[in-house]
């Protein structure tokens, strides 16, 4: 014992080799290195009450009463576990009667909790470790947390020989996996965590959980435990009771464990079944992620059982009826309607009008005067709209809808808001190479054409007169409901001047005018703005003239006699060569006037001529 006798900074003694000797054991187990906790015995009784002595039994009673005395010095083993009770609590130490001669010392910091408060009062009972005597200072040094380590050992050991579970708590992440506090630290690798890979490990990091000893080693205080080997068991005998149970048809409750884009896989205990994405809903899912999270708890009904593949085809819409068997009573051709719209093609837009029931607004169908190119521009994703049913078809499952049926079509009462002959003023909205287009109500544009802009005038283009925004007053000459069009005329407002062109210019007549234009065929005169007439090149002279070409000019003023006059065709017929003919034949007439006989003979007639002579001399 003298071995012991050096002390540390504390004044106490340190361990030794051959002090802790005591504590190890011998390996029982094949499978554990160091198992065997060690064997306590039990303490002396404490405060046991001397018996009185009876009469006849004096020498009996001093011989108890000298055994009880010798009992009293009984000498614990070192590394013996017993039970005392607290009679004094110092700045230093806690006392401890171990019912041993004189009482054994406590270092006070272990009593200490991890705030420093000291958890330790008089009467308070304590399971407490021998650690040595002192034999100079009849003392003996005892240890409560050596004595609360042989405990958990021991527990360990019983854990493992009948392969309970034994709780504990993960204190922090270590290479390859993770220190847990059982009482001792041991090990959980990374694999017996769980069991699929954690991909956060941190999150295991502070919780408690059961764990299963795979092996110990009390010398080298090494455990390793596993947490999977409890799930796989836990697993193992709910899928046993899950297989047994299930059946097609059965609706069951289950937690998501995985999702994809084709479908949700559901854990229903034990077993996993696919809950495809089409089975999610009767209506539109884009992707399961948008309805689940992992870990979400599910009711889901079973559609197919293999029992031998084990596997399970789950649905979920099946837990509700079909919306398209009371399609037809809900949403009758000709109702009012309002949905979101949840998708957008270049032909339409499908409306959602409930979970499951879906229609199509073609474009034709979106407004009764705009021409729509993509449905984007009337409508959006999300937006809600109102609708009106055209046609149902629940057997196909579709519907169609219309948006402008909602309001009444404008080409209904335009014929009765603007009748034929209504003079109108508008704003020019688009000009075209034939013609203008004037906006009129909302959705609806008159067209004046280009042969409708002047009576008279020769017109290229309209941009020659108009430029898209003018104010133009027109007159509505025509209404095709059927068609959908709108024609108007700017000319109208003004008289026809070619209705009292004969009245101007009459058949014979001579006129003079400018000419605009020289053709193989003929000249263009103008008499007036807008007002044309043609020489043809036959009535140009007697004499015959392939083409005017060349021998009159544009802009020349020209006199010719008119000919003929069609209002109809707004034509009217010239002609220089009559007009050359006609001089010729009154020339002709006062030749012929001049050839008639003298009325005075040739005598007198000279006479005349002479005094004419001498007068003028």
């Amino acid at each position: 014992m003298e071995d012991l006798g050096k002390n540390d900074d504390t004044g106490q003694p340190e361990e030794t080799d051959s002090k802790m000797s005591t504590e190890a054991e011998t390996e029982t187990d094949p499978a554990v290195d160091e198992t065997s906790p060690v064997e306590t015995s039990d303490a002396a009784p404490e405060d046991t009450p001397s018996p009185e002595p009876e009469a006849g039994d004096t020498g009996d009673s001093m011989e108890n009463l000298m055994d009880l005395y010798e009992e009293s010095f009984k000498r614990f083993a070192e590394g013996e576990v017993v039970t005392g009770k607290i009679i004094s609590v110092d700045k230093d130490h806690v006392l401890v009667d171990i019912g041993y001669k004189s009482e054994g010392q406590i270092r006070i910091h272990e009593f200490k909790d991890t705030e420093g408060n000291i958890n330790a009062a008089v009467g308070d009972a304590v399971e407490v470790m021998v650690e040595w005597w002192d034999d100079e200072e009849e003392r003996v040094i005892l240890s409560k947390e050596k004595a609360a380590n042989v405990k958990v050992w021991e527990e360990i050991k019983k854990s493992y020989d009948q392969e309970d579970n034994i709780e504990g708590t993960i204190t922090n992440r270590v290479k390859g996996g993770f220190s847990v506090d059982i009482g001792v630290q041991a090990f959980l690798p990374g694999s017996q965590a769980d069991l699929r890979p954690i991909r956060n490990l941190d999150e295991m990091v502070g919780k408690s959980f059961k764990f299963k000893i795979l092996k110990y080693n009390r010398k080298r205080s090494n455990i390793v435990l596993s947490r999977r080997a409890i799930l796989e068991k836990e697993r193992e005998e709910k899928r046993a009771a899950t297989l047994s149970s299930i059946h097609e048809g059965k609706v069951v409750d289950g937690i998501v464990k995985n999702i994809t884009e084709y479908g949700v896989f559901v854990d229903l205990g034990g077993v996993d079944g696919l809950l495809h994405i089409t089975d999610i809903s009767w209506g539109r899912v884009k992707h399961p992620s948008e309805l689940f999270n992992i870990s979400d708890p599910i009711t889901v009904k079973i559609l197919s059982f293999d029992i031998e593949k084990e596997r399970v085809s789950l649905g979920m819409k099946q837990l509700s009826p079909d919306p398209w068997t009371t399609a037809a009573e809900h949403y009758p051709v000709g109702s009012k309607v309002t949905g979101k719209v949840v998708s957008l093609t270049d032909y339409g837009a499908f409306v959602e009008l409930q979970e499951g029931i879906e229609g199509l607004i073609h474009v034709s169908e979106m407004s009764w005067t705009r021409k729509i190119r993509h449905p984007s521009k009337v409508v959006s994703v999300s937006e809600a709209v109102e609708a009106v049913v055209l046609d149902i078809k629940p057997d196909s499952r579709r519907i169609s809808l219309g948006m402008k049926q909602v309001v009444p079509n404008p080409w209904d009462v335009i014929s009765e808001k603007y009748p034929v002959g209504t003079t109108i003023e508008g704003k020019i909205k688009n000009i075209t190479d034939f013609g203008l287009f004037i906006g009129i109500d909302e959705g609806i544009d008159g067209l004046v054409h280009i042969s409708d802009l002047s009576w008279t005038k020769r017109i290229k283009h309209p941009s020659e007169l108009y430029k898209k925004g003018d104010m133009v007053q027109a007159i509505v000459l025509d209404i095709e409901k059927d068609n959908e069009r709108f024609s108007l005329g700017v000319k109208q407002l003004l008289s026809d001047p070619w209705e009292t062109v004969s009245e101007r210019y009459e058949v014979g007549k001579e006129i003079t005018g400018t000419i605009t234009n020289l053709t193989d065929f003929g000249i263009f005169v103008e008499l007036e703005e807008g007002i044309e007439g043609l020489v043809h090149v036959s009535e140009i002279s007697k004499e015959k003239i392939k083409t005017p070409i060349g021998k009159y000019n544009v802009g020349d003023l020209l006199t010719a006699k008119v000919m003929n006059i069609n209002t109809q065709e707004r034509r009217i017929g010239l002609s220089i060569k009559r007009l050359e003919m006609e001089d010729e034949q009154a020339l002709l007439s006062e030749y012929v006037n001049n050839m008639r006989p003298a009325t005075s003979t040739f005598g007198e007639i000279l006479r005349e001529n002479l005094q004419e002579k001498m007068n003028e001399d």
